[in-house]
Order: C-alpha cells, then structure tokens, then sequence
C-alpha cells in the first residue's frame, strides 16, 4: 500500500489510542455513553453498506478464477434468465459471509440498493429461488462443485512457501445435523436419539480448509465411504505438491480392510483402535518396564509472569457433596506389533495407559487401568509423538463447530438430501474464502515476521470474529465509470491487513 494510506491508518490508529487510553483524572458525573437526543434521517448522496469488505472477497473469488470455472463447468441452468450458476453458489456464501445465518436473510441482501451496487448487480436470488436451485443438484453434480471449489484451491495453495509442502494432515470425522422438520426426506435417526443427517468431513488440518463434505442419511456409520472421499484428498494434496501425506481418524476411521493399500500407496496414518479384549490382554501383558511416562507438552506459554491460580469452584463443590470425580494420576505408553484380521501386514500398536482414581471426599478408590490404542505404520516416530499426533486430530473439531455454529454450513434448509448437501457445500464456500483470504496474504519484505504472524491468527481466527474484523467494515459505495470504490468509513484493527488483501490482489494474477 502506498505512503499516503499508510500515514491515514496510523493517524486512525493513534486517535483511537488516545481515545481509549486509560488515563487517571477527576471523577465523572455522568455515565461515559451520554448521547441522548438521537434522531434518524435518510442519507440523498452518501449511500454505504455494513458489509464493507464483502468487496475483496468478491475480487478474491474473481481473481483465483472460481467464478469463471463455476460457469464454464457448472451446467444446472438450461437458460441464464438473468442469473448464472456462480451468481447462485456466490449469492449463498456471501449471504453468511454478509453477517446471515439462514436463506431466509438473502431476502434483506436481494433489498439492499447499496449491497447490490457494491457487487454491480442489478438484483440477486431470492430465498426460494435460491432453494430452487439447490434442487437441481444431483449427485455427480455435488461432486462437481466441490472438485471446481478444490481446483481453485490448488490456485490459492500454488503461492505458498515451500515448506507449506513438507507435509499434509488429512482428518476425516462424521457430524450429526440434527432437523426437526417432520417432512425432510433422507433424515433418520441416529444412535444417540437425534433426527437428522450426518454428513462426513474431510479436512485438511494444515489450513482448516474442508476439503470434501458427504452428507448422508442420519443412521449411517461415522466412516461410511470415508475411504474414497480420503483417496480424493490424497491425489488432491499429491497434485498440490505435498510430499508426504498423513491420514488421521478415531477409531471408526481405522477401516483395517484398506490399511495394506494406504500404506503400499506410502500414506501415513496414525488411528485410533478399539479396545478390544484381545488388545486389552496384550497391553496388560506387557512388562512394566516396558511402559515409559507419557508427558504432554503444556498447553500454553507464559508470556509475563505467573498468576496465582483462582479457586476451583466446581472442585470444591464436588468434594463437599461427596460426589464421585475420576481423576487422572498419569499416562503411560509402551508399543507392540499386531497383525489386524484383514490385513495381511503386521503394524505398529501404540497402547496409551492411564492410571484414574474415583475420589470421593477425601477417600481415593482405585479404579482399573484404562487402555487406548493408536494403529500406525510409523515405525520410527516415538511413541508418544505417536500419541500427540493422533491426538491433534480433534482440533477438526473446532472445524465442525464452526461449520455448524459459525458459518452455519450444516443447517439444512431444502426438503431431500442431495439439496442439503449441495447447500451444505455452497454454504461452506464462505469458510473457504476466509482461508483463502489468509493463504494469499504475502508473508515477505521489511514486516516479514509480523506479515507471518497476522497471517497465521487470520487462518485460526473464529468466522465470526473474521466477519466482525475483515467484513463488517461499514464502507461509502461510489460507482464511477468502469470503477466501484468502497470507501472505508471507520478504522479497526484488521484494516490493514484489508488493505494489504485487496493490493495483492490487484497484483499480479494467482495461478
């Protein structure tokens, strides 16, 4: 960015700084929020939107080429009277991007004069006609999308540094999507009592990035055609450029039947195993000495110095009542070999051993040792890294939550299951761009390090904080010929990171 807007952010900056600066004074008379003869009025010439960065996710979409491959490749609509197919997959992920969280909120985009302007659009898809066209999605149609979302992908990840390639961490889980509609075709009920779908995840947990979403009936198994849809993602990742590939699971991902070809095909994988009583048997048999203490790395760094640690409230209360608390005196880990039934290959079994006690007031009863295990042909990794790295899989957690909380991508608003999972698709493209937003960053010259840093906390930042931070930017429109200016109305933090998204982008073409 150039010297000018350089010296208005840091100007912004400071006069923010000033405001809020706690500086010790006189007492005040009055509450700090004083305003009280407010009045509304209709802006004639200013007209502006909420969703001020809105426009550089749009010029990111554009420019890594996803919206001509959508209407190159995509062919749903027999006649384009007046929309296209990337006009319909946009509309919905920039709905929740816009600060929505269900179709039904496209009506106030499709209303908004401005929002329209700053997309140089003369109307978008309405809620029902945006349901119409989820309907005609068939299947292969689905996988089409996704392929088009993933190729992409490769755009944005093709500018990465080199050591972005060492490795790629491919998880894979099942999530429920409860619905309580009575006449959605396609839900079930799953094990534990819940009416829904329950589509299948697969991620890469480098960037958080979902890589392929199935959905399917609720009554499925977790792992159901997580073997295909995993193979996908390897020769996505081998195309990327990945030199190695590493797949992870729970123990519904183990899948023993298809471990022999991961591992001649040279993936990685370090699963979790059910605790079997044969498993149990050879874990308890073996020696004390071979078991070492398993210690895990502490969950955060302190910056300044310590505190004193606050009270444990719901400690306390527990011992009081002489409620029954299980509690962790230590974990330890040994290995052995172990050739699965359907295999024809023997691997490495790495068993995880934890000491519990049930404390009841001041009493310890000792429970039985509780076993787990973890199947990888890694046969030189330590153990306990063996552990950890299996471990790191239920990061994809904070993945599905916001999937389904944040971008509200599992909300299933259409009648059957294929449109649902179309939506499902759509609607995760917002999850997508913000990565992408963060993958393009450049990351070189004078700030290097703090350019690294801010792209790192935009790639972890939670979607509704990136909204509030890189979205939620309330900008003047001003259309001129052949130009659309968002002109920033207000100063936080992100902007210029914002900024420095939108100049990269009027750079040189990703490719």
């Amino acid at each position: 960015m150039n010297a000018t807007i350089r010296r208005q952010l840091a100007a912004r900056k400071r006069r923010i700084a000033r405001r809020i600066e706690n500086q010790p004074g006189v007492e005040g008379q009055q509450p700090m929020m004083a305003a009280s003869n407010i009045h509304y009025e209709i802006a004639e010439r200013t007209r502006a939107i909420a969703p001020g960065g809105i426009g550089a996710i749009h010029l990111l979409a554009r420019k890594i080429g996803l919206i001509q491959d959508l209407d190159r490749d995509l062919h749903l609509l027999k006649r384009h009277l007046p929309y296209h197919e990337s006009d319909h997959v946009l509309n919905i992920a920039y709905n929740l991007l816009a600060g929505g969280s269900r179709i039904e909120h496209l009506e106030v985009r499709r209303n908004d004069e401005v929002y329209l302007d700053a997309l140089g659009a003369t109307r978008i898809p309405d809620p029902t006609t945006a349901g119409d066209f989820c309907r005609r999605f068939a299947e292969a149609d689905v996988e089409r999308l996704m392929d088009l979302f993933n190729e992409a992908r490769l755009r944005v990840w093709k500018d990465q540094p080199a050591g972005f390639f060492d490795e790629a961490f491919i998880d894979a889980d099942g999530a429920l999507a409860p619905s309580d509609a009575w006449c959605k075709a396609g839900v079930d009920i799953a094990y534990d009592g819940t009416w829904g779908y329950h589509p299948l995840i697969v991620s890469l947990a480098n960037t958080a990035e979902p890589l392929y979403l199935v959905n399917r009936s609720g009554n499925r198994p977790s792992h159901e055609r997580a073997d295909v849809y995993l193979g996908k993602a390897a020769a996505l990742c081998r195309r990327a450029g990945f030199r190695k590939i590493t797949f992870r699971g729970d123990t519904k991902f183990t899948q023993t039947k298809h471990l022999d070809r991961w591992d001649t095909d040279g993936v990685r994988f370090p699963f979790g195993f059910d605790a079997r009583a044969n498993l149990v048997g050879l874990a308890e048999g073996l020696p004390d000495l071979q078991y070492s203490e398993l210690e895990r790395p502490p969950r955060y760094t302190i910056k300044t110095v310590p505190r004193q640690v606050p009270e444990r409230h719901k400690d306390r209360i527990v011992s009081e009542r002489q409620f029954d608390a299980l509690k962790l005196l230590g974990e330890e880990v040994a290995e052995f070999q172990y050739r699965p039934v359907a295999c024809e290959k023997t691997y490495r079994v790495v068993v995880l051993r934890k000491k519990l006690v049930v404390e009841k007031g001041q009493l310890w009863l000792f429970q039985p040792d509780r076993f787990f295990f973890y199947i990888t042909n890694d046969r030189t990794t330590p153990a306990s890294e063996i552990v950890f790295l299996a471990n790191d899989r239920c990061d994809q957690e904070n993945l599905i939550a916001q999937l389904k909380g944040g971008v509200k991508a599992l909300a299933m608003p259409v009648g059957d299951l294929v449109s649902n999972w179309a939506y499902m698709v759509m609607a995760s493209l917002a999850w997508s761009l913000k990565a992408w937003s963060a993958l393009v960053l450049p990351e070189t010259g004078r700030w290097a390090e703090k350019y690294r840093a801010e792209k790192r906390s935009l790639l972890r930042m939670e979607f509704s904080t990136f909204c509030v931070a890189m979205i939620q930017v309330p900008c003047q429109i001003v259309r001129t010929a052949g130009r659309t200016i968002y002109r920033l109305l207000s100063w936080n933090p992100w902007q210029g990171v914002l900024l420095r998204l939108v100049e990269r982008l009027h750079g040189r073409r990703l490719c």
